[in-house]
């Protein structure tokens, strides 16, 4: 990965359990890469849906661009992911299970610079495992003073 693109969704991992992690490319417009680029965006409230059989970022805000003109994006607008069809379809028979979502956990650039997302296929935590997260975050810390 290149240093270019790196947006993280820090809630996703506090909030879920993670079964399955998938690498999809983005259909974007070139004031929406442009303002990836600049590091103008936020998937903390995003998640992906199926509809008609194509998966969908849904809720992921990606700011206007600052030079843009007339025919500049819409920040919250419904981007489709890119996946195999083969990849398609082991994800929405998994999504039919009960409690599992598929949540967006980071964009970055890969080494072609083109624009991709990391999705997870993942699960709701309980309140009490997200409380033994802090726990042990607390315990690590107090270990990294003492070093």
């Amino acid at each position: 990965m290149s240093a270019g693109i790196s947006i993280l969704n820090k809630r996703a991992r506090f909030e879920y359990e993670f079964l399955d992690v998938l690498e999809a490319g983005m259909v974007l417009t070139g004031t929406e890469i442009k303002s990836l680029r600049a590091g103008n965006a936020s998937i903390t409230d995003a998640y992906c849906a199926f509809e008609e059989g194509e998966l969908f970022l849904i809720n992921a805000h990606i700011a206007e661009f600052k030079q843009g003109n007339i025919n500049n994006h819409t920040p919250l607008r419904k981007r489709k992911l890119l996946l195999k069809r083969q990849e398609l379809r082991k994800l929405e028979n998994k999504l039919k299970d009960k409690g599992l979502t598929v949540v967006p956990v980071k964009i970055f650039e890969s080494d072609r610079g083109i624009a991709k997302i990391q999705i997870a296929l993942a699960k709701g935590k309980k309140s009490f495992d997200k409380r033994e997260d802090i726990k042990k975050r607390d315990v690590e810390r107090e270990m990294a003073r003492f070093r």
